[in-house]
């Protein structure tokens, strides 16, 4: 009996149901020209390709942004040049265009005030003071200067911990080295001890 590797059984099963459905469609009296027709004169888009990776996740996919003379993004792809998805995207990743080019994105700061009903647009500089503002708010009135911490035999002994345990910071799977590092020495700088990353939750 003569043995069949995988490879053999899966071309052969391949070509098998390639043919049948060839045939079944034809039986049917389905006509393909109409629709080999329509795929030839589907536009392929062109533009400038610029390499981009991927902003949802910790893997880094790498991409292809295409835009035209504009600037204006008119497609992304994955980048086959990239040695850790060689092209590939998941779900996420090939969506990223609706992403980006997509009319319900807001593109501005919206700021809704405690007990409002309705947003209003505010500047990115408004925005970034606010925040400013409200951490070191949130510091000032929280921090510990001095903290009863036990010794060795469990006896409690006032140190200096210069802490807060009222903020915490939650950093994205996409922050490269650069940003980690300054981020981190800003967190630290101020006392804060509850720092995590969304990748390891």
């Amino acid at each position: 009996m003569k043995k069949v590797t995988r490879r053999q059984f899966l071309k052969v099963s391949a070509g098998t149901i390639g043919t049948a459905v060839a045939l079944e469609a034809a039986g049917l009296g389905l006509d393909m020209a109409g629709a080999q027709e329509r795929s030839l004169s589907m536009p392929i888009k062109k533009g400038k390709q610029v390499p981009s990776v991927c902003p949802f996740c910790s893997v880094g996919c790498g991409q292809i942004v295409m835009v035209d003379d504009s600037g204006k993004i008119i497609d992304i792809q994955g980048n086959p040049d990239s040695p850790l998805s060689e092209g590939t995207l998941c779900p996420k990743g090939a969506a990223t265009y609706q992403l980006v080019m997509n009319e319900h994105r807001w593109t501005k700061v919206k700021y809704r005030a405690p007990g409002s009903d309705h947003w209003e647009e505010k500047t990115l500089e408004w925005a970034m003071n606010r925040v400013a503002e409200l951490v070191k708010k949130t510091r000032d009135a929280n921090f510990n200067e001095f903290e009863d911490v036990p010794d060795s035999k469990g006896k409690p002994v006032k140190k200096r911990v210069m802490n807060t345990y009222s903020i915490a910071s939650l950093g994205g799977a996409t922050i490269d080295n650069e940003w980690n590092y300054t981020h981190q020495k800003l967190m630290h700088g101020l006392g804060i001890i509850y720092v995590e990353n969304q990748a390891r939750i």
